[in-house]
């Protein structure tokens, strides 16, 4: 490389292991040959982070007790019987570390003491060389004992390169699921597979943001030249297959549809055009059964964001393809379980031909909808029950139409507009509504509820029943937000880009102050800037590991999907915008920890819970970035049915080739981590950062390793 990695950046060191493709420091040759002869002579004294090695077996693991599953061993808790001469030449070699040490510290503080002026010089180049001479002893014991014996993990056939865990429609339909409950997702049942997914064959790096908006690789995906002519609804027609290339360029002749479509809705809400959405507080958006992500693409431009989900897909996934193009998604559906947002989430829903039947089940899918919706939220459906010419000619289409039309005015929507096949409701601002439907209604929507049969009329939800914290609970039958502190209609709501830095009132609704926000964001901005520093002359430099193909140049962007993986007050999020980086962030909130997805999901992010023990909803090569601050700290922190090689080995699933995982935590769960990226065959660096001793900087690269097509 003709760079360093820690070029440009203040207070951090790096240290590396054997496989690092960074370059090294610079050590001292003198001191380096003297240590060679006493690791030729005595292969205990290897590192003086830890003087009690050398009561080990020689097969121990490296550091900090790394066992094979990625935990902190007891250092203390066992060996072999020693004989007493060998007992006593390890004793006699322990003294000599402890001599040296008192050495190395009556030296520190007798040169200290020479002058009070030169005091801070002297003590900051002091540690230099005394963190130096550690640095090279830990990096001399890593490649004697550690990576040598950790076996790497195999690749997974080609069966596997779509594989996401949880969701096995072969094995559901053998449990018995049916009525689409098949493609739920079910993590109970089966063990995850222990290998490394494979891309496939032809598969190249996703062009850069914003090419990549409208130009993905066919080898990318899994979709057929069929599928992509097949395709129905609107948003999905929006394709053009072009040799090796699916082109969703805005030359199309169906571009034209969805910002006519866009512009429509706008109108039925009373907005000049879709420009506007946000100064009519809608920011975040849901896209139920989103196509390949067209309708979220074109509000990209106008700063709305748009999270896509879809069912799973074996082939020419909705959710896959948007992803490739650098969009958010995920894999949720309205089957059987609620989606893993919590109450009041959004600020839109939208539902273009998605497939999703509202009538069916008493309306339990229109329930689940509006709890996710915020208050003055807009619901937004198009589909070929709404046309009026249509429904009249079919009476049974006529009938679900009715039955969708006087549900949603149950759940107190008003039903602002209705053009073609296109219908708008809005939510109501006020809690009011729901105790009064039955008492004190107009005279139209009493008759309305008489015609129904007894016991129909949703209730609202018990505070047992309405939790924050929805993690694919079944669906409930009941209305539910109303307990929420966060009950706050859109129109009161900060317009975006304010919106995201709430207001000490605001704070107070999730127990915050505001000092706690502005601490976090100015530690997330100081960390975005020394990310960059590091990757930046390695991410536009012509680096090996990518067969056959050149680097991007620059200016194009460096990432674009970018997944934080314990995302807090999403102040990672906040850093990046704020730094003017055109990336989304994926805001997980790990069901393990303190649950603040409710104030990201209010400063104008997208957010999910998760349990990291369990596969994450998406398909592999998802992500340009995996973030994690804290989150081996919390996972370990709990008695956990996964190791930690688990949760690495799904990163390395999430992760595109060539993409890049920071993590941040305390030094012993780091160089637990960093061992295990020998069996994972990432590119790994240790970055120490100088102001917190006890705190590291894990960075990895996962190389591109190309399947070779089979004859």
């Amino acid at each position: 490389m003709p760079r360093p990695l820690h070029r440009g950046v203040s207070g951090i060191r790096v240290s590396g292991n054997s496989n690092d493709f960074w370059d090294a420091e610079v050590k001292d040759n003198t001191e380096k040959e003297d240590l060679d002869r006493n690791h030729s002579s005595n292969q205990s004294f290897l590192s003086l982070r830890s003087p009690f090695r050398c009561f080990f077996q020689d097969n121990s693991p490296p550091k900090y007790g790394v066992t094979e599953n990625g935990f902190t061993a007891d250092p203390f808790g066992g060996g072999t019987p020693r004989s007493r001469h060998r007992l006593t030449m390890l004793f006699l070699k322990l003294s000599l570390v402890v001599i040296v040490i008192l050495a190395l510290t009556g030296s520190f503080w007798w040169t200290i003491s020479i002058s009070t002026s030169s005091r801070g010089h002297i003590f900051r180049g002091y540690r230099r060389l005394q963190e130096q001479l550690v640095s090279d002893l830990w990096d001399i014991g890593e490649l004697s004992l550690g990576p040598s014996r950790l076996k790497e993990i195999e690749f997974c056939s080609e069966e596997y390169e779509n594989y996401i865990p949880c969701f096995n429609v072969s094995e559901n339909v053998a449990l018995g699921y049916s009525d689409g409950n098949e493609y739920d997702r079910l993590c109970g049942h089966g063990s995850r597979k222990s290998c490394l997914v494979l891309p496939p064959v032809n598969y190249k790096i996703p062009l850069r943001w914003p090419t990549g908006k409208e130009v993905i690789w066919v080898a990318n995906v899994k979709i057929t030249g069929q599928e992509v002519f097949s395709s129905g609804s609107l948003t999905k027609r929006m394709m053009m297959l072009e040799e090796d290339q699916i082109s969703f360029r805005s030359a199309s002749l169906m571009f034209d549809g969805v910002e006519d479509y866009s512009h429509q809705i706008a109108e039925m809400i009373g907005l000049r055009s879709e420009s506007n959405f946000i100064q009519a507080g809608v920011r975040t958006i849901l896209d139920i059964g989103c196509g390949y992500g067209s309708f979220g693409a074109h509000l990209f431009s106008k700063q709305l964001l748009t999270m896509c989900i879809a069912n799973y897909e074996s082939s020419g996934s909705q959710v896959q393809l948007t992803l490739e193009r650098g969009l958010p998604a995920m894999i949720g559906s309205f089957n059987s379980k609620q989606l893993p947002y919590p109450s009041l989430s959004f600020d839109m829903l939208h539902c273009a031909r998605c497939g999703v039947d509202w009538d069916k089940k008493d309306g339990i899918f229109l329930i689940e909808a509006d709890r996710v919706l915020k208050p003055g939220g807009y619901f937004v459906w198009t589909s070929p029950l709404t046309n009026v010419h249509t429904f009249l000619r079919d009476k049974e289409k006529q009938k679900r139409w009715i039955f969708v039309r006087d549900f949603a005015e149950n759940l107190c929507w008003e039903l602002i507009s209705q053009q073609d096949e296109t219908v708008v409701w809005k939510k109501t601002n006020k809690k009011s509504c729901y105790s009064s439907r039955a008492v004190g209604c107009p005279d139209r929507v009493i008759v309305m509820y008489v015609s129904r049969k007894p016991g129909s009329f949703p209730p609202i939800c018990s505070k047992g029943q309405d939790v924050e914290s929805a993690y694919y609970r079944p669906l409930q039958n009941c209305i539910g937000g109303t307990n929420s502190h966060q009950w706050v209609p859109i129109e009161e709501r900060a317009t975006w880009p304010f919106r995201s830095n709430l207001n000490k009132n605001e704070l107070e609704l999730y127990g915050l102050h505001s000092e706690e926000l502005v601490v976090d964001t100015a530690n997330y901005k100081t960390a975005v800037r020394n990310y960059w520093s590091l990757l930046s002359p390695l991410i536009f430099s012509d680096h090996p590991k990518r067969p056959g193909d050149e680097d991007p140049s620059p200016p194009y962007n460096m990432f674009r999907n970018v997944l934080d993986m314990n995302a807090r007050y999403g102040g990672f999020n906040a850093a990046l915008l704020e730094a003017g980086k055109s990336v989304w962030v994926m805001n997980v909130v790990p069901t393990t920890g303190p649950n603040y997805l409710p104030l990201v999901l209010d400063r104008g992010y997208i957010g999910v819970f998760h349990n990291w023990c369990e596969a994450f909803p998406t398909y592999p090569r998802t992500y340009d970035m995996v973030h994690a601050d804290g989150l081996l700290s919390l996972e370990t922190s709990q008695y956990r049915r996964c190791t930690m090689l688990d949760l690495l080995t799904e990163i390395d699933r999430l992760l595109r080739p060539e993409g890049w995982v920071i993590i941040h935590d305390k030094a012993p769960l780091i160089e637990s981590a960093r061992a295990l990226t020998v069996q994972l065959k990432w590119d790994a660096r240790v970055v120490e950062i100088e102001s917190n001793s006890d705190e590291r900087l894990l960075i990895c690269q996962k190389p591109f390793f190309k399947r070779q097509a089979t004859s």
